[in-house]
């Protein structure tokens, strides 16, 4: 496994975050969308945002050299597909794979993304130039301004709106393009087995593994490199989801009475699958092991709204593939957008499928940590379950302050935990991951801990239970930066 996202260049580092309930949420840097055009407190402004906060990555730079990547062909392709390529080739490496053991003709990739990224939307605004020219030109002439200059001031204001973006070349379309990420990935490993990029919209990661397993499970292909990618921090889609009401405003809660939306993330998973049988065979030592997926749609429920019995659907597949219930399923990474209707219909969900309340399972989103990642948000949740197998942890679960009302349904059999806490020794070490998209589309998998083996002395150093206190040091000249930081989270 390999990851990056916000305050996590790894999947350790990552559930670190998640078990310290550190939260990566900062004021949108004007680097990323320019706050004084699109903010307003006014939600009835159609063309503002009222939420101005994001879990953004932090100094990230890809290392062209390395990858053997030329400069204009790096400028002219989307940060995704370097993004997606880095966080691949470290993913590879983790699984014990290099050039001279993957089997390249039997390697297939499968990269959850949707429209690309805002790096390739923002440039094409450089091939609208001649639209812009002609407004500019109507209304200097209809004011009869610069009558005996005109083409000197039109060829003064091409050069300063083109200067922002790259020269054209042979790169741009498919550097542009979602359909080329798993391509690119593809062509710098040399493999063979196949290479797509699956859009399922917030779903896409978690459906592109489910994809891949299913390869895997009919011999089309013996090892999958799947996950997702997704940087779009920009006015297409904050002002959507503004339009939508997605956005929370003051805070960003999930599964909580107070849920009113979420604050977007940003950032790449990608996971390395192989048979379980070849995996041993082979040497290699298995994170976890997935046991079943389950597809479906929510059919006339709507495009953006979750309905109950679509998702009870994906779930009720995964399950009966897996051979065994969620009452046996102690802990569920839920999709938990913080979306007020999103977070109930989903409780609602699982509460349908469990059979008794002898056990109730315990919920929690990483989202609540770095935000919702879209289209790459459903393998962060895989590997956030993957570590808590791996260290027999019930992580908690962050930005859930005030539980939401579901909880306290008699026909509820969910809770949340806000401390991390050992795995339930009466229980099997057995996970569900779930991710919902626009259009209606549910994904699940479930999953367990390889070995099946308990600790038989657990303490908190050794599970990852660390609850140090963390110290910053700051200079005279960085106390007004981060006054306004701080300001700008009140």
């Amino acid at each position: 496994m390999a990851c990056e996202y916000p305050d996590a260049s790894n999947p350790k580092e990552l559930w670190e975050n998640v078990i310290s309930r550190r939260r990566s949420f900062r004021k949108i840097p004007k680097e990323r969308l320019n706050l004084k055009d699109y903010f307003s407190t006014d939600r009835s402004q159609i063309d503002k945002t009222y939420s101005n906060k994001a879990a953004l990555i932090k100094n990230y730079s890809f290392d062209r050299v390395k990858f053997k990547i030329s400069g204009p062909t790096y400028k002219n392709t989307d940060l995704t597909h370097w993004l997606a390529l880095d966080v691949s080739e470290r993913a590879i490496r983790d699984a014990g794979f290099n050039d001279l053991n993957i089997p390249k003709d039997r390697t297939g990739v499968l990269i959850g993304n949707s429209l690309t990224g805002e790096f390739s939307r923002a440039n094409i605004m450089g091939l609208r130039w001649p639209y812009v020219q002609r407004v500019v030109e109507s209304i200097l002439e209809k004011e009869n301004a610069f009558e005996d200059r005109l083409d000197e001031v039109l060829g003064y204001i091409k050069k300063e709106y083109l200067k922002a973006f790259p020269t054209i070349n042979e790169d741009t379309l498919a550097g542009g393009l979602s359909n080329t990420i798993a391509g690119r990935i593809c062509n710098y490993f040399d493999l063979k087995g196949g290479g797509y990029t699956v859009d399922g919209a917030c779903s896409s990661s978690l459906l592109a593994i489910t994809k891949a397993c299913s390869a895997l499970e009919n011999n089309e292909l013996d090892l999958a490199i799947a996950g997702g990618v997704d940087l779009s921090i920009d006015p297409f889609e904050v002002l959507g989801f503004a339009r939508n009401g997605a956005l929370a405003k003051d805070n960003m809660l999930i599964y909580d009475k107070d849920s009113n939306g979420f604050w977007p993330g940003e950032g790449c998973g990608i996971v390395v699958l192989m048979r379980v049988e070849d995996a041993i065979n082979g040497g290699f030592n298995p994170y976890a092991v997935i046991k079943g997926w389950g597809i479906s749609s929510d059919g006339k429920g709507g495009i953006t709204r979750p309905e109950v019995d679509g998702q009870v659907l994906a779930l009720s597949r995964a399950y009966e593939k897996a051979g065994y219930d969620l009452d046996s399923v102690p802990y569920i990474e839920g999709h938990g957008t913080g979306t007020k209707y999103g977070d109930e219909t989903e409780l609602r969900t699982v509460s349908t499928l469990k059979k008794n309340n002898k056990h109730l399972s315990y919920i929690g989103s990483v989202k609540g940590n770095i935000g919702h990642t879209k289209a790459a948000s459903g393998v962060a949740g895989l590997i956030k379950t993957v570590m808590a197998l791996s260290h027999q942890v019930i992580p908690p679960a962050t930005g859930c302050e005030n539980p939401n009302p579901e909880f306290l349904n008699e026909k509820s059999k969910l809770q949340t935990t806000s401390v991390p806490i050992l795995w339930p020794q009466n229980q099997p070490l057995r996970a569900g991951v779930s991710a919902m998209g626009f259009g209606g589309i549910n994904t699940h998998i479930t999953l367990e801990n390889q070995t099946g083996l308990r600790r038989k002395e657990m303490d908190y150093q050794n599970v990852g239970l660390t609850f140090d206190h963390e110290i910053f040091v700051f200079g005279n000249s960085d106390i007004n930066g981060l006054i306004d930081e701080i300001s700008s989270l009140m």
